[in-house]
């Protein structure tokens, strides 16, 4: 009987592991990128058996994995659904319409933006606060949670003094598609007349 050669199964579990736990960019882990797409067959199979997708963008340099629709053949989700507040989702919507903007001007592959960029692109859709400040570190908040679902990365400060600055990251384009950015007015419509309501409930999942 042929059994499977050891560096190639070593191989698949350094792959899939890393899937389990988040995303992987190309230019960040250029070697294990390079190992996923010479594996990627075997490994659609290996997550397939757990109830996952493999998402792969070569043009985008990024992969993920995302769980099938489950609740017919009763398997739990091994990737959980996220509820995000209206602010947050407000911001992801906002961040993928700036990202849209900045590939139709064919400059740069990244986009990095500004704490207080980003503080002016959600302001004149979220309520007024009477203390400048703790309106800016609320939003600050919602910046951080961006972080940490992995839709923006913190990038090291200048040497110069200045706003905190974040890399957009493309895989944002996977999650608020070109379907959801053609309804964007509408939701944003929908979004003003949020503001009116006092406390802020669960919104889109990630």
């Amino acid at each position: 009987m042929l059994e499977e050669p050891q560096e190639t199964g070593a191989g698949l579990s350094a792959v899939v592991i890393p899937l389990l736990k988040g995303v992987i960019y190309q230019d960040s882990e250029a070697q294990l990128w390079n190992t996923l797409l010479s594996l990627q067959a075997r490994v659609r199979d290996y997550v397939g058996v757990l109830g996952l997708d493999l998402v792969v963008d070569e043009s985008e340099g990024y992969a993920f994995l995302r769980s099938r629709d489950t609740e017919d053949d009763g398997l739990p989700r091994l990737v959980a659904r996220r509820p995000l507040s209206f602010p947050v989702s407000l911001l992801l919507a906002l961040l993928r319409k700036r990202l849209a903007e900045f590939d139709a001007t064919g400059g740069d592959v990244k986009l990095v933006v500004t704490r207080d960029e980003v503080v002016e692109l959600v302001r004149v859709f979220l309520p007024e606060a009477a203390n400048e400040a703790r309106h800016i570190d609320q939003i600050e908040t919602h910046i951080n949670r961006i972080v940490d679902l992995g839709f923006l990365r913190r990038l090291k400060p200048a040497t110069s003094p200045g706003p905190p600055a974040y890399e957009v990251r493309r895989i944002l384009k996977a999650f608020v598609d070109a379907q959801w950015l053609a309804d964007f007015a509408e939701r944003l419509a929908a979004y003003k007349n949020h503001i009116a309501t006092p406390e802020e409930g669960p919104a889109d999942d990630v």
